[in-house]
């Protein structure tokens, strides 16, 4: 059975102001442009599944919401949230969990 390479070689074609572009972002945080343009890369497709991700919940969320008449109102989840930022800056408390209600 063949070695299957760990690195598979790709070419991208670049406008040129692009390039200096990238060139410039790879030199201020100090890695190669091959290095910023494959951790750029890496990035934007863990991003895109993530989104994916976020996406699929919401929607199966929303089903659950509509099967079963509850959910959160968006007025006790901002005081949710906002109680919790104050709890983790060491203000207050914990909030109390959030309690789904009928909704409609």
């Amino acid at each position: 059975m063949p070695a299957v390479p760990a690195n598979i070689r790709t070419s991208l074609k670049l406008l040129s102001a692009l390039k200096r572009q990238l060139e410039e972002d790879a030199e201020q945080m100090g890695m190669s442009l091959h290095a910023f343009m494959v951790s750029t890369l890496a990035d934007a497709a863990q991003r895109k599944r993530l989104r994916q991700t976020l996406t699929q919940d919401s929607a199966d969320a929303l089903a659950v919401m509509k099967a079963s008449g509850t959910g959160h109102a968006l007025e006790d989840v901002r005081v949710y949230f906002s109680q919790l930022k104050e709890h983790r800056l060491g203000r207050s408390a914990p909030p109390a969990p959030l309690q789904a209600k009928k909704m409609g």
